[in-house]
């Protein structure tokens, strides 16, 4: 038996292991995505006639551009409270950092339905804020706190919140403090040291948290769906209309399409700056 045939059959025992693994990805992943990709030029006509709609639509204009508005506000509002804590964690004891830790992850943990339907319970009319605001005298009536634009932002913010920690944690937690120190004792005073130093040796935790919470929030589907009440509908909430109310699902395979080419296109422009896969915990 020569060399090459050894070599051969060492390179190939891998391959015949991993094989299974393959077709079972390629059957319950890949085939799916590629029908829902056909059905988009296929059904109900062979065309572009599902892609026309995407500029001549006012229905799909106006939740596209309220699914726009929300994912941006809700990146905004995560990353910055998320930076807070992370640069909070990053400054305290080991100790006072592994309770901070399992509270984050206890919200992690909890089911997403779960934290939805507390949130309807603490905003809704009778719930415990409304009667703290009346109790207080800051108002006479119930405040619309829930259905509407803010209980589903309020939501998102909360289910994101742990999801972009986690990242920067882990980014600043990298950061030598003694860079700041020295920064303050050439002379620059807390807030430049922070904004010249900390800040930009963070830009790489920063850019990781957005991606992660922008993508994320594109797909939200359950927390708009009670928390919106039926008035905040995001563009996760009209594809399974489309697919399961109207039966048009060539036009929701073209929403699925569309909302794919958007999270790998928003993947792409974040790769250009910084290394996700060391970042999200891949291989150097």
């Amino acid at each position: 038996m020569t060399n090459v045939t050894r070599r051969r059959r060492k390179l190939s025992t891998p391959t015949l292991l991993a094989l299974p693994a393959v077709v079972i990805v390629l059957a319950l992943c890949v085939m799916p995505v590629l029908r829902i990709l056909l059905l988009g030029f296929s059904d109900p006509a062979v065309g572009l006639s599902n892609y026309a709609l995407l500029g001549s639509s006012e229905a799909l204009r106006r939740i596209m551009a309220t699914t726009a508005v929300m994912c941006v506000a809700t990146t905004v509002i995560t990353v910055s409270l998320a930076y807070v804590i992370a640069y909070a964690m990053v400054h305290v004891t080991h100790r006072e950092v592994r309770w901070m830790f399992f509270f984050i992850l206890l919200a992690f943990w909890l089911s997403v339905l779960v934290r939805t339907f507390a949130w309807i319970i603490i905003l809704r009319s009778e719930g415990p804020i409304n009667q703290m605001l009346m109790a207080l005298g800051i108002v006479n009536q119930p405040v619309q706190l829930v259905r509407n634009t803010f209980g589903v932002l309020l939501g998102m913010v909360h289910v994101m919140l742990p999801l972009a920690v986690l990242p920067l944690y882990s980014a600043l937690n990298g950061i030598d403090l003694r860079l700041t120190s020295a920064a303050r004792g050439l002379g620059c005073g807390r807030i430049r040291a922070f904004l010249w130093v900390f800040l930009p040796l963070s830009a790489p935790g920063l850019v990781a948290a957005t991606v992660l919470v922008f993508v994320f929030s594109l797909g939200f589907f359950i927390t708009p769906a009670i928390l919106g009440g039926g008035r905040v509908i995001m563009i996760a909430e009209y594809i399974r209309t489309q697919f399961e109310v109207t039966l048009r699902w060539g036009y929701a395979a073209m929403l699925a399409t569309t909302l794919l080419v958007t999270v790998i296109a928003a993947l792409s422009i974040a790769a250009r700056f910084v290394n996700l896969r060391r970042i999200m915990g891949g291989a150097h």
